[in-house]
């Protein structure tokens, strides 16, 4: 497929795969005739996976070491997984952050709609 395809297919700009390309993120594609990327189907799947990695705020020089490490095959699996494992618990650690945030937000709300509406009933008795 086409690079404007790809760009298509995975909401990321042109410019932005084609730097995914230089940095090592995505293997670079084949060429057709004319010298044009013509990228596999199934790097819209592993173009996805990286953005879940980003999403989950593991740094790009991570990823980059990922796919460089799946680029490598089978004899990298464990080393793989590790990488995935030590990022799991920064995201379990940024979920609890999350979930208390979450808590204290909700206990913030309340308090303003406790002070919103003592006020409307101060309003309400001054008239």
């Amino acid at each position: 497929m086409k690079i404007s395809t790809l760009s298509e297919a995975t909401g990321l700009s042109i410019d932005t795969l084609r730097f995914y390309e230089k940095i090592g993120l995505i293997d670079p594609p084949p060429r057709d005739d004319a010298g044009r990327r013509d990228y596999p189907e199934d790097v819209i799947g592993w173009i996805g996976f990286l953005g879940q990695l980003n999403a989950t705020g593991m740094p790009q020089s991570e990823r980059i070491r990922y796919a460089k490490l799946r680029r490598r095959g089978a004899e990298t699996y464990t080393e793989r997984r590790e990488l995935l494992e030590a990022h799991r618990e920064v995201i379990r650690e940024r979920l609890a952050l999350l979930q208390d945030t979450m808590a204290l937000m909700d206990r913030k709300v309340e308090i303003y709609r406790d002070l919103e509406s003592n006020a409307l009933i101060a309003q309400e008795n001054e008239e």
